[in-house]
């Protein structure tokens, strides 16, 4: 199931590869997602340190029923779990000029929350125009039909 999308991610870049990584979260982070509190839309992106993955400025509110002496950090880095292999491969992907990892979509799968990573690599302004007309024609179709 769904929680959150990253649309400005497909709008600003063409997304090369993708995987899905589990997250390190707290227990009021966990439900303060589940409530759908994330946003990975503003500036998010994920780095890479010492062979870990951590995702940046992922933003989880605080949870509305934690307590209110121990909330955690909205703010903090959240370290992102794949297995070595995977890991190898996409620091080879990085490689690339002008190629960057960002994350696509928050969501949950056999009661676990995850999150789709995406290699991407920015969009120049005619690709923004095409995909705006391509998006524009779509939806007229499906209005006259």
């Amino acid at each position: 199931m769904k929680i959150t999308t990253n649309r400005k991610a497909y709008f600003e870049f063409t997304v090369l590869e993708d995987f899905t990584a589990g997250i390190v979260l707290l227990g009021s982070e966990v439900k303060s997602i589940r409530e759908g509190n994330v946003n990975i839309a503003n500036d998010c992106f994920v780095y890479i340190q010492n062979g870990e993955l951590w995702a940046k400025n992922m933003k989880v509110a605080r949870y509305s029923q934690s307590h209110a002496f121990q909330p955690h950090d909205e703010n903090r880095d959240k370290k992102l779990l794949l297995s070595r292999k995977e890991i190898n491969k996409i620091e080879k992907l990085l490689q690339d000029k002008g190629t960057t990892m960002v994350p696509l979509e928050v969501f949950t799968l056999h009661n676990r929350i995850k999150i789709k990573l995406g290699i991407v690599k920015g969009k120049k302004l005619y690709d923004k125009r095409e995909a705006i007309k391509k998006r524009d024609f779509e939806r007229d179709l499906r209005r006259t039909v």
